[in-house]
């Protein structure tokens, strides 16, 4: 069986690392499984490069720029939408045709153009598209939010400054529906939330939704020894340690707020914040307790990271079912985010965790608190790692996949 498993990047970003996971658990379980991105940043040798750097970045900002244009020159929300007017031709290519399972990820920002995705339909190949956000099943936008217009077709967009029904979110629902109908898809979802969504929007009438969660490697997010885990980082043994990490820290849609507002209410001198990601000294420079910036973090280092924390944070607004918090809660270290999107169905309140009130930064600090100060630390880890090593497990997330696979081959 040969896997084309087709992403924008494959190591950039929390649904580029689960992809790039899920090709190498493919891959060990002796499946003939390679990765086509148009961002590659790793130096594996089973991702392919599509399209050359000038023609990429053509696609990029032809894409963009359609926006910023149709939202009357505004660069309000303009990443928090995707029209896919522009994209790499995957299908010429020798990799596609060779494949047997063409199988769709997180594909915007000058990717795959929806015509594209109507031509990879259309030329019969079995298609599987794993939904990292909400984009496969509305408009243009990548995160609804309150908004349900994406039940009916799109229209009157909230996040375009000219709404109307027949707005651009409505056009490119119409257009997203005639690619559709081009073949045969089945859509995963990567979390319950995600996919009881997708199952309310005409997109996928018709057609099978499944909720399959990201793989995670198990041996190497594992517990480690926290004193030295501690030790190595340089870090106060006698600090309890909150980490929160981030590809961007400062990204409001991350929760920057919230940790900042919680840390003014814990403000405990025995409490340090280990602040991972880009621009993380906006967070630090903000909270009264003690904080280490570590700027970005390489995957290879973050178990280190998650070892050395005594609590990990997610006060994420807009979540599917984050790579951190899994790896995190692989590493034996409880978590503890808001209730919104897929986060309440890892984290198992008060077992191995805190799920706190939504935007409530009250009970955010009560569940830092309760896990620092409080609660069992030892039976929490235990449960943590123990909910990986069941659910999320690249042994058994690849068997569910062989499994659809194997049914789309009928």
């Amino acid at each position: 069986m040969n896997v084309l498993i087709i992403s924008t990047s494959d190591i950039h970003g929390g649904a580029a690392i689960a992809a790039f996971r899920l090709m190498n658990a493919l891959r060990a379980k002796g499946v003939r499984a390679k990765m086509l991105v148009r961002d590659k940043r790793s130096d594996n040798e089973y991702i392919m490069q599509a399209g050359g750097k000038i023609q990429n970045n053509l696609h990029f900002y032809g894409e963009r720029g359609q926006i910023f244009l149709q939202n009357r020159l505004s660069r309000e929300n303009l990443f928090d939408v995707s029209i896919a007017n522009t994209g790499i031709s995957v299908t010429r290519l020798p990799e596609f045709k060779r494949a047997d399972i063409i199988h769709l990820h997180w594909i915007n920002q000058g990717m795959l153009s929806i015509s594209e995705i109507g031509e990879i339909l259309a030329s019969g190949k079995k298609v599987v598209w794993t939904m990292h956000d909400m984009w496969p099943f509305t408009g243009i936008c990548h995160h609804a939010g309150p908004c349900a217009r994406f039940h009916h077709s799109c229209g009157n967009c909230p996040y375009l400054k000219a709404p109307l029904e027949n707005d651009l979110s409505h056009r490119i629902f119409r257009k997203k529906q005639t690619a559709y109908d081009q073949g045969k898809i089945e859509f995963v979802a990567c979390s319950q939330w995600l996919g009881r969504l997708a199952e309310k929007s005409p997109l996928t009438t018709g057609r099978r939704v499944v909720s399959i969660p990201n793989p995670i490697d198990t041996q190497r997010y594992f517990p480690k020894n926290k004193e030295e885990a501690k030790q190595k980082l340089g870090l106060p043994a006698d600090k309890r340690i909150i980490l929160f990490a981030a590809v961007k820290a400062s990204d409001k849609r991350k929760g920057m707020d919230y940790l900042i507002e919680a840390g003014k209410r814990l403000n405990n001198k025995e409490v340090l914040f280990l602040i991972a990601g880009t621009n993380g000294n906006e967070i630090a420079q903000q909270l009264p307790a003690l904080s280490v910036n570590t700027g970005f973090v390489a995957p290879d280092r973050m178990p280190d990271l998650y070892n050395a924390a005594d609590v990990f944070v997610t006060p994420s607004l807009q979540e599917n079912l984050p790579n951190t918090l899994m790896e995190a809660m692989s590493c034996g270290t409880p978590c503890v985010g808001f209730n919104t999107g897929g986060i309440p169905e890892m984290i198992d309140h008060r077992k191995n965790g805190y799920v706190a009130e939504y935007k409530d930064a009250d009970d955010l600090t009560q569940g830092l608190q309760w896990i620092l100060f409080e609660a069992d630390f030892r039976q929490l880890s235990e449960n943590a790692r123990k909910k990986v090593l069941s659910e999320y497990a690249e042994e058994i997330i690849v068997n569910r996949y062989l499994t659809i696979y194997a049914e789309q081959s009928q």
